[in-house]
């Protein structure tokens, strides 16, 4: 229980982060995609539903598969990161820390999926 409660707040914090500091997030937006501000707040508005979603019984089953799927889809914002060498200020400086967050993606992915089962 407590490790679902601290995946739920991590999420709802991270995505309270996308409308506090967007532009942290929309530097590492694939330049590929479409619209990257509204990816932003759309990816934001996931994770806060997300992590709303795993405290709730009726609805843990489902808001962990959506973080399963949003953990998946925003890999590439991740990889884009770490092979343009960007930054973000206060967060991520450095290049080992850029290439850390691809495999960490893994342990996430497996921690969220622990909550898909009922």
């Amino acid at each position: 229980m407590i490790g679902r409660i601290l995946l739920a707040v991590l999420f709802m914090l991270s995505g309270s982060l996308h409308f506090i500091a967007p532009r942290l997030y929309l530097k590492i937006v694939p330049p590929i995609l479409p619209a990257p501000l509204a990816i932003v707040y759309i990816s934001g508005v996931a994770e806060i539903l997300g992590g709303l979603g795993l405290f709730m019984r009726p609805t843990r089953h489902a808001a962990a598969w959506g973080l399963v799927a949003l953990l998946i889809a925003v890999w590439p914002a991740n990889i884009y990161m770490a092979t343009s060498h960007l930054t973000m200020p206060g967060v991520m400086g450095q290049s080992w820390a850029q290439w850390l967050r691809i495999p960490l993606q893994i342990p996430l992915i497996y921690w969220a999926w622990l909550y898909t089962k009922n």
